[in-house]
């Protein structure tokens, strides 16, 4: 049974949050594709993951999260979306989109399910994104990052999430989504669809704490901590199922 996490309206998002990725320079009907490839990428991940049965791992993380007031910098695994999109929806956390063709996709599919949007990625319009999350972090939003996006290498951190924390002083809180039953795609990432009615386990790693305005060393361990973590909690998670 699902621990109790409340699923309230969605904090309030400013407008322009990842409005930079303007659909202007399309065409009306290049407009209308990137629409209705969002609203019918919504209703059928809807469809599928609302039969997900969640299981949790140190749910106690996520519990005190959401009851100390201060915002939280989320890191996870860019082949952990959807599930992952699904379970945070309508909380108001922002998360990076990028700046190419397929963040125009993307955008307004995520917004859907409750997402602010930070739009920029590692490889382009990285600096100008992670300021406009740090601006929503400050209005007390949370953050989100799959932290080996948007290219890859699959499995190995970037300094995004650190940063934000180093900048803001609140904790970046690791986690995994491991799927027993699921369609797995031949992409960089090894992108994961749900089946439906598949088990879903959630695990969340120990929050990694990142003194505001921390040095170079402190990022660093940072930046190994969280990179151990994720690297854990992906193991444990995927070879949860085998031991059952």
């Amino acid at each position: 049974m699902q621990p109790l996490d409340p699923n309230p309206a969605a904090p309030e998002i400013p407008e322009d949050a990842g409005e930079s990725g303007s659909l202007r320079k399309y065409s009306v009907l290049g407009r209308v594709r990137f629409r209705l490839v969002a609203e019918v990428g919504y209703w059928l991940i809807r469809a599928i993951c609302s039969t997900l049965r969640w299981e949790f791992d140190n749910w106690k993380v996520r519990a005190e999260r959401l009851s100390c007031g201060q915002p939280t910098v989320y890191a996870f695994w860019h082949g952990r979306i959807l599930p992952a999109v699904y379970y945070f929806r309508n909380f108001g956390i922002v998360v990076m989109t990028s700046r190419h063709r397929d963040g125009e996709y993307i955008a307004p599919f995520i917004r859907r399910f409750g997402f602010g949007v930070a739009r920029g990625s590692s490889t382009r319009g990285g600096r100008s994104a992670l300021a406009e999350m740090m601006h929503r972090i400050e209005g007390g939003l949370d953050v989100a990052l799959t932290i080996d996006g948007p290219r890859g290498p699959r499995y190995v951190a970037k300094s995004g999430a650190v940063w934000l924390a180093a900048r803001s002083g609140c904790p970046v809180v690791p986690f995994h989504i491991s799927l027993h039953r699921r369609w797995v795609m031949s992409s960089w990432d090894g992108f994961e669809i749900p089946k439906p009615f598949s088990r879903a386990l959630i695990l969340f790693g120990a929050p990694i704490l990142v003194p505001r305005g921390a040095g170079e060393n402190e990022r660093a361990a940072a930046q190994e901590a969280l990179q151990r973590s994720l690297d854990d909690l992906r193991i444990r998670g995927d070879n949860h199922w085998d031991t059952e």
